[in-house]
């Protein structure tokens, strides 16, 4: 019964008209189509990298957080041998008040 309608609902459908058409934004011309993103880029884009300038800005002057407190878990810092930089136990890009060591934070 289903297969039987497939045809009649293609047919509604105008799937003939569908695969006739060009695909591209190219049939409606060049002048206005980069006229078109030359809008999109000034008053879409620019403003919406405005706002997300803005919202970093005050979300970093909102004030300091504090850490959460350090517990020592067993599957979590696992130091298999040593960094092969400075003393081997600090990572590459290493904050003391952010990152801790396997036995905790450097400034408690």
């Amino acid at each position: 019964m289903a297969t039987a309608a497939a045809p009649r609902v293609s047919g509604l459908l105008g799937r003939s008209r569908l695969l006739s058409r060009p695909m591209s934004s190219g049939a409606h011309g060049e002048e206005g189509s980069a006229r078109m993103w030359k809008a999109l880029t000034y008053f879409v884009a620019l403003p919406g990298v405005g706002v997300s300038m803005l919202n970093v800005f005050l979300k970093s002057h909102h004030g300091e957080e504090e850490r959460p407190e350090f517990v020592a878990y067993p599957h979590l810092r696992i130091r298999s041998k040593p960094f092969p930089w400075g003393d081997g136990n600090h990572t590459l890009f290493h904050n003391p008040h952010v990152n801790p060591l396997p036995t905790g934070y450097e400034d408690e």
